[in-house]
């Protein structure tokens, strides 16, 4: 399996007066192999999210080296970083941004079209499959006043896969959900991944975490820990992998999260 991702001595600083500065990364050490599924955990403020920002390129690290596919993001200007998540990556965010006056079918669209990865046609041809995929093609000429959270995490999924990523982030996709779309989501980015994508999730929650194959955890800036738990198989038993994670807390004297 080919490294997707490497993240190597990563540093965030941010200053906060004149004198004092706080350090959110530190010495970050990670390595993302293509196809893999991993979920990264730990306390409020442990750096879970800006970790996840930085190695997509949408943060700028203050050191540190940070290669995705072959290319160093830290060698690259605004443009070009933006050129590479457009390309690829996908992001699936809590709040998913959303444009209110356009339909459901639009907002999958809009992005694709004002950049012109694709033709009109051929956009929504696209956007139509996925919405088919996701299970909510029934709501594409819907406002999204018009959909439940669950569905409109589903139209944020099929956002992410227009450009067809070789990776998706996402930044607690699953936490304003009930759990039932919460599981019908996790269900959507498990066979996503098991087509190949690569996929990265941050989470507090510890039934999304079962269901990655590796859980890394963060506390105070850095990777302290990981579990590999595998890929799921259908006959596995969730709540055994939830006690897996759970004991290697206990084991390791990780913070609650």
């Amino acid at each position: 399996m080919n490294d997707i991702l490497i993240a190597k001595r990563v540093n965030k600083k941010v200053m906060l007066d004149k004198h004092n500065e706080l350090h959110i990364l530190k010495d970050v050490q990670l390595t993302i192999k293509k196809g893999e599924f991993i979920s990264i955990m730990g306390p409020s403020g442990s750096g879970k999210s800006t970790l996840l920002y930085n190695i997509s390129g949408m943060d700028r690290m203050t050191s540190g080296q940070i290669t995705f596919m072959g290319t160093m993001l830290g060698q690259l200007d605004e443009e070009q970083l933006a050129e590479i998540r457009l390309h690829h990556m996908g992001f699936i965010f809590q709040d998913i941004h959303l444009l209110k006056n356009l339909s459901i079918i639009d907002n999958i669209v809009f992005h694709t079209l004002v950049s012109q990865q694709f033709d009109k046609k051929d956009a929504y041809e696209k956007a139509k499959n996925l919405l088919k995929i996701t299970g909510i093609d029934y709501l594409a000429n819907n406002r999204i006043t018009q959909a439940s959270g669950g569905q409109l995490q589903r139209v944020g999924i099929c956002r992410a896969l227009m450009n067809d990523p070789e990776i998706i982030f996402g930044d607690e996709p699953t936490s304003a959900l009930d759990s039932k779309a919460a599981k019908e989501i996790l269900e959507i980015l498990a066979r996503i991944n098991a087509q190949g994508t690569t996929v990265v999730l941050v989470t507090h929650d510890m039934k999304v975490a079962a269901k990655t194959e590796r859980v890394l955890f963060m506390e105070d800036g850095k990777i302290i820990s990981e579990k590999r738990l595998g890929k799921p198989q259908r006959n596995d038993d969730s709540k055994l992998r939830e006690e897996i994670i759970m004991n290697w807390f206990m084991e390791n004297e990780q913070k609650p999260l």
